[in-house]
């Protein structure tokens, strides 16, 4: 991990104009509930530029992952809580069923309803050659013989058995510390920040960041119309 941080492509400033989507979550109404800007939260400045949201496109210097685009966004008051990460399969030079086809993905779910999913293309029964998405899925609450520990408790656990596996080393912190400073220093630019509603995805400018590369980003939840549980 650590060598995969010291490898993190610096951020130029054409990235951070080009790459790089600065949020602030503003006032709507959800469920029937309103819910103020951040700028009318309590103890919140009335011109407060912090951030709520940011999306990234970034790289990985190494010979592993070089030339291979990673788009990263996380905010607050959006319409639920996860955590997932998203492997995009390269699509094949001459596709069979067509450019349309859906695209190969899996999806790692750390929280919650942790468990990974594999979506693919299969062929719809009967003559032609047109695909449709199916997926595959594991769930680790269906393992009930086995109890979860939360996040905090494992660390917890692992601080009190004195194993550091999943601590951060100094390095690492430091290195994450010299990719972010870049954005910290950018955020200041007035033109920077953009709005979006509480309850939503993030700002457009996130959806065009993706679309310039002909991408978009996976909906998290399988079902999110009544509850603010996102089921993988």
């Amino acid at each position: 991990m650590n060598k995969v941080l010291q490898s993190l492509q610096p951020l130029s400033e054409s990235d951070l104009r080009n790459n790089l989507v600065l949020g602030q979550y503003t006032e709507s109404e959800v469920r029937g509930q309103f819910l103020p800007s951040y700028r009318n939260e309590p103890g919140v400045a009335a011109d407060s530029r912090t951030e709520t949201y940011v999306a990234l496109k970034m790289f990985i210097n190494n010979w592993r992952w070089n030339g291979v685009p990673f788009y990263v966004r996380s905010g607050k008051r959006l319409p639920t809580r996860v955590t997932e990460v998203v492997i995009h399969f390269k699509r094949t030079p001459h596709p069979v069923f067509g450019q349309n086809a859906p695209e190969n993905k899996l999806i790692i779910r750390i929280q919650p309803d942790e468990g990974i999913l594999m979506s693919f293309g299969l062929k719809e029964p009967g003559a032609g050659f047109k695909a449709k998405e199916v997926s595959m899925n594991f769930h680790y609450a269906s393992l009930e013989q086995i109890k979860m520990l939360t996040a905090y408790e494992r660390l917890l656990l692992d601080a009190l058995n004195g194993d550091a596996t999943l601590f951060a080393r100094t390095d690492a912190v430091e290195a994450c510390w010299k990719f972010v400073q870049p954005i910290l220093d950018f955020k200041q630019d007035p033109q920077s920040l953009y709005g979006y509603a509480c309850g939503t995805w993030g700002p457009k400018e996130s959806d065009d960041l993706l679309r310039r590369d002909g991408r978009e980003w996976r909906f998290p939840c399988k079902n999110l119309t009544n509850t603010d549980y996102c089921e993988l």
